[in-house]
């Protein structure tokens, strides 16, 4: 027998104890569950499953159906009986053993890391019994039901959209609108499960924090739409937070296309930046004198669809100003593109005009083009919540945002 064939074997085995170390344990308290399916009973399966990948070569495939067939037989009796006995009707053991039987063949036949990696988490799943119903009886109506409706407009819907431009221009691209509509509802279910697992303060910070660095203009809308009076202070923390991102994540891309910009740009959007995380933590601070043991549910439901449909309408809208502007100026009017462009995304207009200072545009010119987008994007997610989240919401976010925007202006014009 040969090393290579003699580690496969093994492996095959250790799956084997492994997950029958993990049964075992989990019915250590009831009597006479070993005799069923125990530590030695899950190991010679696995091991059978691997001689019985080893006998293809000699016999065919058909060998291996029939162990397989030996073995399902073996574990359906002992099933039956163990039913009958103590008129437990679950089958999980039975189907782990099965499984093991397969992970031993594979481990053979195709690959030990394979094998192993499967059987660590056929095993972590299997310890998760006592967590995963108290998850399901803790489920409502409509958080099953959401959950299903964003796993068929992304898994579902969104491949099968044509990743081409339509329309005047080529500007309108099906796949690509339509993903937007996937990240906005997306970040919206993110948002229910951070509040639902992390309470209201906590979810909302953290929710803001990971969607800012996705899309914080999508993550803007998101948390304008859950305006609350409990809420306000958490709430205007994380508006706060996600658009502060964006300044240093602006700073990242220039810096991996074009490390000469920095310089130009590094302390006017280090001080708006700045203000912006100063005011998301003084009302991160401030969220946790306020008590938000309220009453009313803060998404009445997880996957609210209409509002992303809007902003996609409101997205094509503006990607056809911003072409037909970007047609008509050419390229004399640079700031007047960047600030147009910033209005729906500044991550294009950033790459692109940090790639062409390095072919020639002016790096003064390239620099304040990436800091009006800015400015013109930071602009936008202030008119969001304004006129999403209301008055009371844009008091305490709009003062903070408009001071940073502002040093920022007054230290790009005056270096």
């Amino acid at each position: 027998m040969t090393l290579e064939l003699f580690l496969n074997l093994a492996t095959a085995l250790a799956v084997g104890l492994l997950i029958g170390t993990e049964r075992s344990w989990s019915g250590r308290d009831g009597p006479g569950q070993e005799l069923v399916a125990g530590v030695r009973t899950f190991g010679l399966s696995g091991l059978f499953g691997g001689l019985a990948a080893v006998s293809v070569s000699h016999l065919g495939g058909s060998a291996w159906v029939a162990m397989f067939a030996m073995l399902a037989l073996l574990v359906i009796a002992g099933y039956l009986i163990d039913a009958r006995r103590s008129g437990d009707h679950g089958m999980t053991t039975e189907v782990a053993m099965l499984l093991t039987f397969v992970l031993g063949s594979l481990a053979v036949a195709e690959s030990r890391q394979l094998a192993a990696a499967c059987a660590i988490v056929v095993a972590l799943l299997l310890s998760l019994k006592a967590p995963l119903h108290q998850a399901l009886k803790r489920l409502s109506e409509a958080e099953l039901g959401g959950a299903l409706k964003m796993l068929f407009i992304s898994v579902v819907l969104l491949p099968t959209l044509p990743n081409q431009g339509y329309g005047p221009w080529q500007a309108l691209n099906p796949y690509t609108t339509w993903m937007m509509v996937v990240l906005i509802a997306g970040i919206g279910f993110a948002a229910y499960v951070a509040i639902r697992i992390l309470g209201p303060r906590h979810g909302l910070f953290v929710t803001a924090l990971l969607g800012g660095i996705v899309s914080s203009t999508a993550m803007t809308i998101t948390l304008a739409r859950l305006n609350a009076p409990k809420l306000r202070a958490a709430l205007a923390a994380g508006l706060l937070a996600t658009s502060a991102l964006m300044f240093p994540r602006v700073l990242l891309e220039v810096g991996l296309v074009n490390p000469a910009l920095l310089p130009g740009l590094i302390l006017p959007l280090a001080c708006a930046g700045a203000i912006y995380t100063a005011g998301a933590i003084f009302y991160y601070l401030l969220a946790a004198k306020t008590p938000t043991d309220t009453a009313e549910p803060l998404l009445k439901n997880p996957f609210e669809l209409g509002p992303a449909l809007r902003f996609a309408a409101l997205l094509v809208l503006i990607l056809l100003l911003v072409e037909g502007a970007r047609r008509w100026l050419g390229d004399a009017g640079i700031y007047m593109v960047s600030l147009v462009a910033g209005l729906t995304d500044v991550d294009a207009i950033t790459l692109s005009l940090a790639n062409n200072a390095r072919d020639g545009l002016s790096h003064e010119v390239a620099s304040r083009g990436i800091v009006f987008a800015a400015l013109s994007n930071s602009l936008v997610k202030a008119m969001l919540i304004a006129f999403i989240g209301g008055r009371e919401l844009a008091i305490r976010t709009l003062p903070i945002m408009f001071a940073g925007l502002l040093t920022a202006l007054a230290v790009l014009l005056l270096r």
